[in-house]
């Protein structure tokens, strides 16, 4: 099993704050506890699935993982000035783009505010197609990243908080792309279990989202990071089974849903400044 990733030395958490023992981040440990019988079979039968996803990661099952063990990560930062010239110039509309929630109704859950901007490039069943378009060269970086299923922009206004919750299932992996990280940059950062990261432009970090987890923008400036989404490497036959059930997410009603916001929202935001 390869070693877990240092978290960055200056990350620190809000002043008390008490990390807990990692055991009390597992995904097992969900956001929401289960209402009735169905929902509580639901999720222990997630438990199982992703016990042996876990047993079967060729890069082990820590919160957060050594970013030398992907290849592509190099590349993936070598281009990263690119992404942030296409950043500069969508984030003059910032106030225009929709809040995560609007796009995922189940975000709702665990914030309310518009201070969670989303600006999308490719989701599971998502068009994304005139977002993209303006965007060619995040659109390249995101196809070297392999199994990616999901890429956005995601933009944390300043003193903004994202309390703990955990991702919905263990067979993707998280990206973050460092694009715009304010100062102080220790009092921007991100808690995976009971490890704490700090942002750093230029730099990926990836995590398990299913490990609980927390952010804090405690600084007075935006925080934006490339959030990518990809396919976990998993041992045969497994790898085949998590691919399959990737493509039939998009099946699943939120994400229908959210694939009708998405296009609504592209819509109305390039009907706005019609470039």
């Amino acid at each position: 099993m390869p070693p877990e990733a240092s978290p960055s030395s200056v990350a620190t958490v809000p002043a008390g704050f008490q990390l807990k023992p990692i055991d009390a981040y597992h995904r097992r440990h969900r956001t929401f506890p289960a209402k009735g019988l169905v929902e509580k079979f639901t999720n222990w039968l997630q438990d199982v699935v992703e016990a042996v996803i876990a047993h079967c990661s060729i890069q082990g099952d820590p919160p957060i993982y050594d970013s030398r063990h992907f290849p592509w990560v190099k590349d993936v930062e070598a281009d990263w000035q690119k992404v942030r010239e296409e950043l500069d110039a969508v984030m003059k509309y910032r106030d225009a783009m929709p809040s995560f929630q609007e796009i995922v109704k189940e975000v709702g859950m665990i914030q309310g505010d518009d201070q969670w901007k989303t600006f999308f490039l490719k989701g599971v069943g998502m068009d994304c197609e005139e977002n993209a378009r303006h965007c060619p060269e995040t659109m390249k970086v995101l196809a070297k990243i392999p199994g990616c299923t999901t890429g956005f922009f995601s933009i944390l206004s300043p003193k903004k908080h994202i309390p703990e919750h955990r991702g919905p299932w263990a067979g993707v992996l998280r990206m973050h792309l460092g694009l715009l990280v304010p100062e102080p940059r220790h009092q921007c950062r991100i808690r995976i279990a009971d490890q704490v990261y700090s942002w750093q432009e230029g730099k990926a970090v990836i995590f398990d989202d299913t490990y609980n987890h927390e952010v804090w923008n405690d600084t007075d400036g935006y925080r934006v990071v490339l959030f990518v989404d990809f396919e976990r490497p998993l041992r045969a036959p497994l790898n085949f089974l998590n691919h399959w059930i990737l493509n039939l997410a998009s099946l699943a009603p939120f994400l229908r849903e959210a694939k009708g916001k998405q296009k609504d929202s592209e819509k109305k935001f390039w009907a706005l400044f019609g470039k």
